[in-house]
């Protein structure tokens, strides 16, 4: 059973930076994609970044060139995400996602919250 579990998030100002973790179990598959998504209440997940199927990323256009994806080398089922210059509207659950042969899995979520 592949199991996703995220750590890392919290509370911090606007302007700051937060660093997700993702650590997978349960398969020796390398999984991709794999990546982050964050949805706040009421509304729709929405994808943040991804590490693809060719060793690409995909970034949502609201992060780039403020947030940025990786992977442990030693370890490719794991995927971070450093997020700077973190602004109020980054505020949402942000869940670690991944795919092993077609089938989607998803962390239980971990709460960044950026305010003042």
């Amino acid at each position: 059973q592949v199991q996703l579990v995220e750590s890392g998030g919290g509370l911090v100002q606007p302007g700051g930076s937060l660093r997700l973790s993702c650590a997978s179990s349960g398969t020796a598959v390398i999984m991709r994609p794999m990546g982050w998504y964050r949805q706040v209440p009421g509304e729709e997940r929405e994808l943040v970044a991804l590490l693809t199927d060719y060793g690409g990323t995909n970034y949502a256009d609201s992060v780039k060139g403020r947030f940025t994806i990786s992977t442990d080398n030693a370890n490719k089922n794991t995927v971070s995400l450093q997020m700077n210059s973190l602004k109020p509207e980054d505020t949402a659950v942000y869940y670690c996602y991944a795919i092993r042969f077609g089938v989607p899995y998803w962390g239980q979520g971990t709460q960044v919250t950026v305010s003042a």
